[in-house]
């Protein structure tokens, strides 16, 4: 430690009294630690729910989406298909058709998103089978006009397994508005159910076979897509690009992060919005500092004279406050580290703020530590109670070491 370290670790701590100066900086290391604990807690809740949400679509979700401009058919999805399949990153495929479409039922009718799925390869790109409550998701054999419906969905229409319900498509509803034809209105029955623990997947989605789905929206042998599963869910921007250095504009990708970007970007402002109110309570705390230091230089009016009266020069005085207030972010940010990943840790552990099971998924707020949020924060505090320290040390620069000692 040199010495305008020591000199500002004896200004901040060796005080032959507790003073006005004293007591304000007490106040501003005080504020710099609820403020960095305020922010790690904050942040750990937004990580926590970011990752619920994360595990949620992504168990349920492809990983990889590729489109066509206009719906083709499977063969002219072949040269992609061979691609990917010859890549280490992919470990599943499925074609998919997907269009909206009104359910009827004797108690409701409601417009939903119908997707034809092909039963064998889908468990390999999404996790619907696994999220089946009642029946399964077959549509062979006596099953081919089989649909499977979402937890929420179903309880709106009234609807179980075994239960037949209508589906009018509106690929043939311009025509019937014209009286030139009939509406396009294809029975099928409830082969199965499934929660996903996302609303608007359980309330709005219904899966149907390939097939079928081709025949409802009169689409003859085209589809829509195709749907990718990566090893890791890490790769899928790496791929996308490489798809589309591969193929061009040849292909519409989307990643699991594009499907749902209006999501997380909802999520992204709400942390960032957090993130900059709660560094107002740092903000308030360095200005104390400011003050807390400007006064110091007064008092310490004679002290600098001396010291510059014995050699040490202008960057020796701005060093001695900008490390006192250094110091003060320092110990601020310690303590707020501490205290708030104490405060994680209490509630991911012994859930100290519980939620109710029987309408939450969770019994709890969930959190999450990640180290760039401890490295932000951390520098954050510090880069203000600098900031904070900058105009005192400038100042106490500036003071001529005749004037400061004259009166002494």
């Amino acid at each position: 430690m040199n010495f305008e370290q020591s000199i500002a670790l004896r200004y901040l701590v060796s005080k032959k009294h507790i003073g006005f100066v004293s007591v304000i900086s007490l106040i501003s290391i005080v504020g710099v630690t609820i403020g960095v604990a305020a922010l790690i807690v904050v942040l750990s809740v937004f990580n926590g729910f970011g990752e619920l949400v994360t595990s949620i679509l992504i168990n349920f979700d492809p990983h990889i989406r590729v489109e066509s401009p206009k719906q083709s058919t499977l063969a002219s999805y072949q040269p992609l298909t061979e691609y990917a399949l010859k890549q280490k990153e992919v470990t599943g495929l499925s074609p998919f058709v997907i269009g909206k479409a009104v359910i009827v039922s004797r108690n409701t009718n409601k417009v939903v998103n119908i997707k034809g799925i092909d039963d064998k390869q889908i468990a390999s790109v999404s996790g619907l089978k696994d999220k089946i409550v009642l029946g399964a998701v077959a549509f062979d054999g006596n099953n081919k006009n089989g649909i499977v419906l979402g937890m929420t969905l179903a309880d709106r229409l009234g609807a179980v397994v075994g239960d037949t319900i209508s589906i009018v498509s509106l690929a043939g509803s311009e025509m019937a508005l014209l009286q030139l034809g009939q509406p396009l209105i294809r029975r099928f029955h409830v082969v199965g159910i499934y929660e996903s623990n996302n609303k608007d997947y359980d309330s709005y989605y219904a899966y149907i076979g390939l097939g079928a789905a081709q025949s409802l929206f009169n689409l003859e042998d085209r589809i829509s897509g195709v749907e990718m599963r990566l090893t890791t869910i890490d790769d899928s921007e790496f791929f996308k690009i490489v798809l589309l250095n591969k193929f061009g504009a040849q292909y519409r990708v989307l990643t699991w992060y594009d499907l749902h970007r209006d999501l997380y970007s909802v999520m992204k402002i709400e942390r960032w919005m957090a993130y900059i109110i709660l560094c107002l309570i740092i903000g308030v705390a360095s200005f104390n500092l400011l003050g807390s230091l400007t006064m110091s230089v007064i008092e310490k009016t004679r002290d600098i004279g001396i010291l510059k009266s014995m050699g040490a020069t202008d960057k020796n005085i701005v060093r001695i406050f900008m490390f006192e207030g250094i110091w003060v972010g320092v110990v601020g940010s310690l303590l707020g580290l501490g205290s708030g990943l104490l405060f994680v840790y209490i509630q991911a552990h012994y859930h100290i703020f519980p939620l109710d099971p029987t309408v939450y998924i969770i019994p709890s707020i969930p959190v999450q530590v990640n180290i760039s949020d401890l490295v932000i924060v951390t520098l954050t505090a510090l880069g203000l109670c600098s900031l904070a320290a900058l105009y005192p040390a400038k100042r106490a620069a500036k003071l001529i070491p005749v004037e400061a000692i004259r009166w002494e």
